[in-house]
């Protein structure tokens, strides 16, 4: 029997996800120099969110050497890097070359932080652990911390985010019939950044999301309609850091290669339980409480909640 024809459920984790590919254009490095001999690196991106840069110099002379090629750029048209020259009678020499990648590396989120799940209140949903399927960037084997779920409803139904943060990438493409597909790779998906710098991934929407790039949203906001596939509505989720920003590594020896972002299992309230980590296959309904909604509005959202 063919793999995909048995009755498990495996995830692909396709490498646009997370945009690596310079080509999109997403982020772009340029470089001045001053009048006083200093040069300045800059970052202008397309896209929201955080990404790590990582700079790769041919040449550099005349100015201190870099300790640490990677860099932090969150926002855009924003200087991370400034050169200064050794002896100031004399110019800088560099040549350089760049990578990037979505994500802030190793950032320092709560492992214990306690999401909604991405349907409404009161939604009974069946929760399975989805398979690691290799793809670029991801590493050939499954990581040691690999955790995804896949959300079953018995119908069609709105997916709504669970937990607060910013859309940073919405790819909604698709508008196939995936009825009677055992898989299929070609889905639309949603990626948002929280506040702690994990990313939640969202994919298997029905064509027509909800939300643009750069929305905020929050633990109950509509995000769009889950899709059907193998005869089952679902929708995918796995919340992701940057781990490694090793880049080149993960482009030379895909096999070999480990992935450049770890997985966090994340805890959930539901209204058999306020904080506990899911059951494979097991079923759950929706609590999605005041507390879960407030939990990381400013005070200013709080209000605006209130008059609604």
């Amino acid at each position: 029997m063919n793999k995909l024809s048995k009755a498990i459920l495996v995830l692909t984790i396709c490498a646009n996800t997370f945009t690596l590919n310079a080509q999109d254009r997403e982020l772009t490095v340029s470089s001045k120099r001053n009048e006083d001999k200093s040069v300045t690196l800059t970052a202008e991106k397309t896209s929201p969110g955080t990404y790590t840069v990582v700079l790769n110099f041919r040449e550099l002379t005349n100015t201190h050497s870099v300790s640490d090629p990677t860099y932090k750029v969150k926002h855009s048209g924003g200087n991370f890097l400034t050169l200064t020259p050794s002896n100031r009678d004399q110019s800088i020499g560099y040549a350089y070359s760049y990578s990037y990648i979505r994500g802030e590396l190793n950032p320092k989120y709560n492992p214990l932080f306690v999401y909604a799940l991405p349907y409404g209140k009161g939604k009974k949903v069946r929760a399975t652990e989805a398979n690691f399927l290799n793809a670029t960037y991801f590493g050939s084997t499954t990581p040691d911390d690999w955790k995804s779920y896949r959300f079953y409803t018995e119908e069609i139904d709105t997916v709504t985010a669970v937990r607060k943060g910013i859309v940073v990438s919405v790819s909604d493409l698709y508008d196939e019939d995936t009825k009677d597909l055992k898989y299929t790779s070609k889905v639309n998906t949603i990626v948002i950044e929280h506040a702690d710098g994990t990313l939640a991934n969202y994919r298997g929407f029905k064509k027509g999301i909800f939300v643009k790039q750069g929305q905020t949203v929050f633990p109950g906001t509509a995000l769009g309609m889950n899709n059907i596939t193998n005869e089952r509505y679902g929708i995918s989720l796995m919340i992701t850091y940057l781990k490694s920003a090793d880049i080149g590594a993960a482009k030379k020896n895909t096999k070999e290669s480990k992935s450049l972002y770890g997985f966090v299992t994340p805890y959930f309230c539901t209204t058999a339980n306020a904080n506990g980590i899911l059951t494979n296959q097991k079923y759950y309904t929706s609590a999605i409480t005041p507390e879960i909604i407030q939990k990381e509005m400013t005070k200013k959202e709080i209000k605006n909640l209130g008059k609604k």
